[in-house]
């Protein structure tokens, strides 16, 4: 009798789990409004990116035979009061406002999480001194504040990018640290104590990229609101300067022809109103898509 010889079942290697920012990602693809916003913020920077290719005149080039003409096959977007093209002016005024949004966020992000770090995992008295400082910032208006800084360095859109930068810092000092205290009570950083890790290292190793998420998030939002808070320097002549192109300064421009060229401020209204709203919609899609929660 000849016994049947069954095959050996191999062993088959188990996928290897999806990391958080790829399940974000499958969380993000879901939600409709965020794609939205993240297509308008990508054909901003496209914009920004390629504005001498896309751009069909010069921006600061004048006309006095062109005067707020309205728009039409050869000015698509119109002119403004001394004939220069509003389309390109437009185009090239993205590069001003992203540009400031992406700089400021980033001086505030450099200011903001080393100081809410050290103010969280320290603790004691240096977290009195340092949310104490923080409160005092927040007490006083974001914008208001970026107004005053940008007055005291001088009208530029470099100083106007530090004035933002700074301005905003105390609400990512107050983030951070609020994340650390959370953070730093979880087990697998009484772990890595208790085995002997150095403090630094606990808090750039251990504590940090676990933190990461919600900054994500609000450097997300924080770049919507300085771009306004760029606009709203720029409006009030502590911006971008002329001759060079700013939405802000566009709008400042406009205010004084509403009634006979409402040309000249309905397009950098609608590009602001578009590229804040495109980022607070990534914004939000981000917060649910890098909740810990949502599954």
């Amino acid at each position: 009798m000849v016994s049947a010889v069954l095959p050996t079942p191999v062993a088959t290697a188990a996928p290897a789990p999806a990391g958080p920012w790829r399940r974000a990602w499958k969380r993000l693809r879901r939600r409709h409004s965020a794609l939205l916003g993240l297509a308008v913020v990508l054909a901003f920077i496209v914009l920004a990116v390629c504005a001498p290719w896309i751009a069909p005149q010069d921006p600061i080039a004048t006309s006095w035979s062109a005067v707020r003409k309205a728009p039409s096959a050869q000015h698509w977007f119109g002119t403004d009061e001394i004939g220069r093209d509003v389309l390109s002016r437009v185009i090239w005024g993205t590069r001003a406002s992203l540009l400031a949004g992406v700089t400021s966020v980033s001086i505030s992000l450099l200011i903001g999480v080393p100081i809410g770090l050290a103010a969280g995992f320290l603790g004691g008295w240096v977290d009195a001194a340092i949310s104490r400082l923080t409160d005092a910032f927040l007490a006083c208006p974001f914008l208001i504040l970026a107004i005053a800084l940008a007055a005291f360095l001088g009208p530029s859109l470099s100083n106007a990018m530090v004035a933002i930068g700074v301005s905003a810092a105390p609400i990512f000092v107050r983030l951070t640290r609020g994340q650390v205290l959370s953070v730093k009570v979880e087990d697998y950083v009484e772990a890595a104590r208790a085995v002997g890790n150095p403090p630094l290292r606990i808090a750039l190793r251990h504590i940090l990229p676990n933190v990461t998420a919600p900054l994500t998030v609000q450097a997300t939002l924080a770049i919507a609101a300085a771009v306004i808070a760029e606009a709203s320097l720029s409006f009030l002549g502590l911006g971008q300067q002329p001759p060079a192109p700013s939405w802000g300064s566009m709008l400042n421009t406009a205010k004084d022809f509403i009634d006979n060229a409402p040309w000249m401020a309905i397009w950098p209204g609608l590009a602001i109103f578009l590229l804040v709203l495109s980022f607070n919609l990534l914004g939000d899609g981000l917060r649910d898509a890098l909740d810990p929660r949502q599954r």
